[in-house]
């Protein structure tokens, strides 16, 4: 048996994604299960639209109802075939968070996403319609941004400080340990 990181999505309630990561972040966090669920991210995509009058970015969700959620994975190969198992107290977790109706999957057992479907959805997210500067001045510290690119992709992170002259932010992410400096393109408020 071989333990990778594997991506799923888990259905939620119309217009409860964004409180079904907020909560799963808190529920793993407090569950001390840091170590088996990873990431929690609500794919969105940058929209500008005109407002009374007014050109402004709003954001849309690629697929809603979901939510992606990156967990511990245990490979197991027969000889048939490939088995994927999450570990039960995270599966019980997610799936016991308000707003959850269940994993993508067949009947309980939940199935991961392809690295590729991953990789395009990722790409998806990463198109920017903001220059970094303007961005840039709409932020403040203390202000709960989503990191959409690099290493912290997924995470939910409070700006600490802001560096103008460099376009970057210091965040702090769930991992409290991690202060990382970003771009201001891989952040979103």
């Amino acid at each position: 048996m071989k333990c990778e990181n594997k991506w799923y999505l888990i259905h939620t309630y119309s217009g409860y994604e964004k409180k079904v990561r907020d909560d799963l972040k808190n529920r793993v966090k407090s569950l001390d299960m840091l170590d088996r669920v990873f990431r929690i991210f609500v794919p969105e995509e940058e929209v500008e639209e005109e407002k009374r009058g007014k050109r402004v970015i709003t954001y849309r969700k690629l697929f809603p109802s979901y939510v992606m959620v990156e967990m511990k994975t245990t490979l197991e190969e027969t000889e048939n075939s490939l088995n994927y198992h999450v570990d039960s107290e995270a599966w019980y977790a997610v799936r016991n968070t308000n707003g959850v109706t269940g994993f993508v999957g067949v009947g309980s057992d939940p199935i991961p996403m392809s690295d590729e479907e991953v990789e395009r959805i990722m790409k998806m997210v990463k198109t920017t319609v903001v220059k970094a500067s303007e961005k840039l001045e709409k932020l403040k510290v203390g202000d709960v941004v989503d990191i959409i690119d690099g290493d912290y992709l997924g995470n939910t992170g409070t700006i600490l400080e802001i560096y103008k002259d460099k376009e970057e932010v210091m965040v702090s992410t769930l991992n409290e340990k991690a202060k990382p400096i970003l771009k201001v393109d891989q952040i979103k408020k």
